[in-house]
Order: C-alpha cells, then sequence, then structure tokens
C-alpha cells in the first residue's frame, strides 16, 4: 500500500481530527468500541498508514495486554487475543511503561531489542509510534500504536502531536464506559428481575453449557425442577426449524459480545407450539474469554397471535389505501378533463327541461343514458347527476371507452392481477372497484367493442365481476351513468351494439340539445367563458361586441358549446383592451352548417365539424395549434374518429 500524498495532508488531518473531536463529545456507551475502530481506519487511511493497534491491560497480569481494537490493510497482521509484553516485546514494554510517546523502525532498535525484532519481523512490521492511554496522569490503561508495514514512514513532529490528541480522546471514551459498565453490571441482577414479572430467570455457564434457572423458566419449557438443563436439551425443546436459530444467536453473543434478543417457538408441532422471547447479556472473564450468559426468558405466545390479526387487518388496510390511491388518480384524471365551467349554465326551455329530468333522476339509483352531438355538455350533466345524488360523498369516476385501445379496456374496467399480461407488473384495481359505492360514467359507450359489451352487461345485471387474471369474483355497487354520441338504436340494427345492453342502459334516456337549439344560452355561455378565460389570463375583458353576439346566435354550432368555449378562448388571446376581439370568419354562414337535413344527422355534423376545424389547423392533429386540442379530444381517438368517417385529407 503506497502512502497517500494529498495536496495539504495536514489540513485534511486538522479537518478529520476536528470531525472525530465532535463524534466523540456524545457517542453513546454501546458505540464506543466500532467508532475507536472506524476513528483508526480514517487515520491510517488519511496518514497512508496501514496498521493501527489498541492494547489495554488485563487487570490481573500487569504484562498481560488484551488487543481490543484493531485496523489492519488487507494482509495485515491477523487479530490475535492477549500477548504477555514482557516475553513478546520485552525491550518496548519497558519503554512502555514509562508513559512516553516514543518513534522507533527495526533499525533504530538496540542489539538488546533481538526478541521485539523478531517479534515485529514475525507481524511484518517496521516502523512504529506508541502512544500511552492514560486519563489526567493516573495509571496507563493501555497503548495504542500506528504503523507501517515492511517500509519506513517519516514520522513528522505534528502528525505525532496530534495522533496524541486522538489517544487521550480513546483514552476517556475507555474510561467512560468502563465506568458505565461497573454500573450496568451491579444493576443486572435487579434489572432482571424488575424485568421477569411472568417470565423465567436462566444463566448458562460457557464451559459446561448448563443453565441454571428459575422455576418459571423450567415450567415454561417442561424442565423439572431437579432436571439438570443442558444446552442441548433446550434445543431439543425447539421446534427443528428454529433450532439452529437459537444455537447461532447464542453463539454470537459470546463471539461478538453483543446481547442476545432472539425469538423462537417450543413445543411438539407447528399447531401446538409456544412462542418465546429469550433476551440476555454476556459476561467475559478477566482475561477476556467468556464466562456466562445472563438472561430472561418470557411466553409470547399470545402478542404474536395479536401480531398476526394485526398482520391481516394491515393488510386490509393496505388494499384500502390502494383504493383509495386508485381513486385519487382517476379523479385527477377526470378534473383534467373538466370542460372548463363549474356551473352549468342554460336559461332556455329546452335545457331546463334536461335539468328537470337530471334533477327527478339523480336520487335514484337508475341508470342513465345521455346522448347527444359531441361537444354538448354529456359529461358536466353526468357530474350534476352524480352531486344531487346520495352518492355525492363517493368516487365519481370516468372511463371513455373510445379513447382506451381495445386490449386494455377489460383491465382499466375490471382491474389487473400482477401478471395478468406482459407489462402487468403490479396489481391494479379496475374503475367498476374505484368507483364502488359511487357512480361510474362510461362515455362514448357506443364505441365498446362487443366482446366486452357482454362483461359489462354482467356487471349491470348482477354487480359482479373477475379481475383480468383472477378467478376470484368482485362485488360491487356502482351507479352506472352511460353517454354516447352514436345512435344506438340504429348501431344495434347493424349489429355493432348488443340489443339487451342497450335496454339494460336505456333505463332513463336524456338527450342533451345541441346549442342551435338553445340559443337563448348562447349569450349567456359567451360572457361566462369570456370572463373565466380573461380572469386566467389576467386581461380586463368585460365587454363583447352585439355584432360579434349576433353572428354567434344565428351560428349553427356543429361542435356545440365546446366549440364556442374553444372559440372565446381563442378570441381572449387575441383581444387586447377591455373588449373581446372575435374572428368573424369563423362564424361565417355555412348552408351545410345551418341546413335542416344534415343538422339532424348527428354523424354528418360531427364530420363537417372535424373537417373544418383540421381546415382551421391546416390538417395539424396534434400539438398546442393542433385539431385534436380545439376538439377536446385525444390524437388517438381524433384519427379513430377520420378513420370512421372516412375522412381524408384533401390532395
Amino acid at each position: 500500500m503506497s502512502k497517500r500524498q494529498p495536496q495539504n495532508p495536514f489540513l485534511e488531518f486538522e479537518k478529520l481530527l476536528l470531525e472525530i473531536s465532535s463524534l466523540f463529545i456524545s457517542i453513546p456507551v454501546d458505540k464506543i468500541d466500532s467508532v475507536i475502530e472506524d476513528t483508526q481506519r480514517k487515520i491510517c487511511e488519511n496518514l497512508g498508514l496501514d496498521l493501527s493497534s489498541l492494547f489495554q491491560w488485563a487487570d490481573r497480569d500487569s504484562s498481560l495486554m488484551n488487543l481490543t481494537h484493531l485496523y489492519t490493510i488487507p494482509g495485515g497482521p491477523d487479530q490475535v487475543g492477549a500477548i504477555d509484553a514482557s516475553e513478546e516485546f520485552p525491550w518496548i514494554f519497558e519503554k512502555m511503561k514509562t508513559g512516553e510517546t516514543f518513534v522507533f523502525s527495526n533499525k533504530d532498535l538496540p542489539e538488546e531489542a533481538a526478541i521485539d525484532r523478531r517479534s515485529r519481523q514475525r507481524y511484518g512490521v517496521e516502523s512504529t509510534v506508541v502512544i500511552p492511554l492514560q486519563v489526567s496522569g493516573q495509571r496507563i490503561d493501555g497503548i495504542i500504536s500506528f504503523e507501517t508495514l515492511n517500509r519506513e514512514h517519516d514520522w513528522d513532529r505534528q502528525e505525532v502531536e496530534r495522533l496524541q490528541l486522538v489517544a487521550d480522546m480513546f483514552a476517556n471514551a475507555l474510561m467512560r464506559k468502563r465506568t458505565e459498565t461497573v454500573l450496568i453490571t451491579s444493576e443486572e441482577r435487579l434489572g432482571l428481575a424488575a424485568e421477569s414479572a411472568g417470565a423465567g430467570l436462566w444463566q448458562l455457564d460457557y464451559e459446561s453449557m448448563t443453565f441454571w434457572a428459575t422455576d418459571e423458566a423450567r415450567r415454561m419449557f417442561g424442565f423439572s425442577s431437579d432436571e439438570i438443563v443442558t444446552m442441548a436439551l433446550v434445543e431439543r425443546s425447539v421446534i427443528p426449524e428454529d433450532r439452529a436459530l437459537l444455537s447461532q444467536a447464542v453463539s454470537t453473543s459470546f463471539q461478538e459480545r453483543t446481547r442476545l434478543d432472539i425469538e423462537y417457538r417450543i413445543g411438539p408441532g407447528a399447531g401446538n407450539h409456544k412462542w418465546i422471547c429469550s433476551k440476555g447479556r454476556p459476561f467475559f472473564d478477566e482475561d477476556g474469554s467468556p464466562s456466562r450468559l445472563l438472561g430472561v426468558s418470557v411466553d409470547i405466545s399470545a402478542r404474536k397471535q395479536l401480531e398476526e390479526q394485526n398482520r391481516i387487518h394491515l393488510q386490509e388496510i393496505d388494499l384500502l389505501k390502494q383504493q383509495l390511491e386508485q381513486e385519487n388518480y382517476y379523479l385527477r384524471e377526470d378534473l383534467k378533463r373538466v370542460q372548463g365551467f363549474e356551473h352549468i349554465i342554460g336559461q332556455s326551455e329546452t335545457f331546463q327541461s334536461v335539468l328537470s329530468s337530471a334533477r327527478q333522476v339523480a336520487p335514484t339509483i337508475a341508470t342513465v343514458l345521455l346522448t347527444g352531438e359531441t361537444g354538448t355538455g354529456k359529461g358536466v350533466l353526468a357530474n350534476t347527476i352524480h352531486q344531487l345524488s346520495e352518492r355525492s360523498q363517493q368516487p365519481f369516476v370516468t372511463v371513455n371507452c373510445a379513447a382506451l385501445p381495445a386490449n386494455l379496456i377489460e383491465s382499466e374496467l375490471f382491474g389487473r392481477e400482477k401478471g395478468a399480461f406482459t407489462g402487468a407488473d403490479a396489481k391494479q384495481a379496475g374503475r367498476f372497484e374505484v368507483a364502488n359505492r359511487g357512480t361510474l360514467l362510461l362515455d362514448e359507450i357506443g364505441d365498446l367493442p362487443l366482446e366486452m359489451q357482454a362483461k359489462l352487461l354482467r356487471v349491470l345485471q348482477d354487480g359482479e365481476f373477475e379481475r383480468l387474471g383472477s378467478s376470484r369474483t368482485v362485488r360491487v355497487d356502482v351507479r352506472v351513468i352511460a353517454a354516447t354520441g352514436r345512435d344506438l338504436i340504429e348501431a344495434v340494427r347493424i349489429g355493432q351494439f348488443r340489443e339487451d345492453l342497450f335496454y339494460r342502459l336505456n333505463v332513463y334516456p336524456i338527450t342533451l340539445p345541441p346549442l342551435r337549439e338553445r340559443r337563448d344560452d348562447i349569450a349567456p355561455l359567451a360572457h361566462y367563458f369570456c370572463q373565466k378565460y380573461s380572469r386566467k389570463m389576467g386581461k380586463g375583458i368585460d365587454r363583447i361586441p352585439k355584432r360579434a353576439l349576433d353572428k354567434m346566435i344565428n351560428y349553427s354550432w356543429p361542435g356545440n358549446v365546446r366549440e364556442l368555449e374553444h372559440l372565446i378562448e381563442r378570441s381572449v388571446i387575441i383581444s387586447s383592451g377591455s373588449t373581446l376581439h372575435v374572428d368573424e370568419e369563423h362564424l361565417r354562414p355555412s348552408s351545410a352548417r345551418s341546413g335542416d337535413d344534415e343538422g339532424n344527422d348527428l354523424t354528418a355534423v360531427e364530420r363537417h365539424h372535424i373537417v373544418h376545424v383540421l381546415g382551421l389547423t391546416n390538417w395539424r392533429i396534434e400539438g398546442p395549434d393542433g385539431a385534436a386540442k380545439i376538439l377536446n379530444l385525444h390524437p388517438s381517438t381524433l384519427r379513430y374518429k377520420l378513420k370512421k368517417l372516412g375522412i381524408k385529407r384533401p390532395e
């Protein structure tokens, strides 16, 4: 390992010292050992050193040293336990006892240090600084060394002084740990006694692997009062699946000096077992060898039963949470589709009749079929019916049957299981589940494929279905409102729509009149949209010229309210001042638009309006100025309609 040469090594080391000192101010006792070893690593990496060893004196022998903290590069010396410093490093040991820091390399050792040199060569150590661990002039508790392996190191005076500061931090932290350990040990039995209410106390001797146990502990495991309890006997009482777990936990507690904390099962079999929780603390002799494990065991079977019940309840809660998230998702998607007005505006006698029908059917659970040309406000009326119903506090979910690809409609309506098809990497609730106890709007129902119409009919009749990829039947309570601009009777006649589904949907039909049949509403709607988009765009438009209003009233509006809204929005964009500037070219009279024959043919009206809008956009479909945006349709839906209506771009 080559020594790292930073541009400013002392600055980097100073920063590291600040970090280390702040860490040792508030370090918990149980973290002291790991933080010391981590600090040894950081210092060695920062200074390009290979090895750092921290030895603490054994209390019973002044020359016996325990290696308690070690950092070494890969290939460095292995971890050792206790060493007799007077035999392994006699010359260095005498220097240690002086309590002074000293620096040396193998070439600096005198002839009387031949044993020390051989020991160091065995470990591969070449250059060393040894610093005593001492707090406020008290006795030396140990030493810490920093070293290089098989190469020299030039120990700078400032470097050594800073390493002495680190040694002082280590010494103080280790003294605090010893003080608190003594306190904890003195309180251990009292703490366990308080903990043992309804529990069994025990102590495992490391050498004999036999237990001392209270009567409660023996009763818990089924041992008699005079029976010699061994570790093997305890393991035999544990069910086979958990035996290795318990054995490993006890072994780890001794080897890694960690507390025992394990839950396992005892008893004759999986159906009749008891759950036991055992907690313990290992103790060690002065030389660091394992001595005993003191602990307590508690029967936690009742708690485990509650945990299982809670797990089932949490699964149910998680399912409800997923459903709520799906509801929120669909509600957010529906908000994006809001057509632009929060209140229904319509004073004409024709439209008031529609609202009266909506008020009548809203409190019921009857299925409603909304028909009318595109842009007449079928979605807004469906939402109004929902808000007037007893389900108003429940979800209102919209599905556009024309906008969904045929291969995804079933998944969207009825949901799917994970892996139901390629790409289904998660379970998803369908729109019917999301709308449970609420209202579901099936928009453009006339475009629903025939194979899906049969499945929809079953849900409408029985209120049940199966998710895609699942055989489990799901029951729902959903009020259905269907909407379409197509002539469903004609679709039934030519075999494009199921007759039984039509009659199931046509329980309470409401036809929304086109805007040309409610001319009294054109002026209020125009003023409403003008105020809405003026506020939205930060303009002060408060007047619409009478000439423009007259032209609006006399225009045939093949796109109905949606077309009117888009005209006003565009007019607000190009207007300056307080008066709305309307592009009257859009309102130019046309026999094709106003003719009675074509006006009564919904398909012809729709076809003519799409062609007209495409002409305005130079046949651009997508983008902010495209026809799909003006018609408020998804581009794929518009392309579908072009194909269905036989519309082609003129050459």
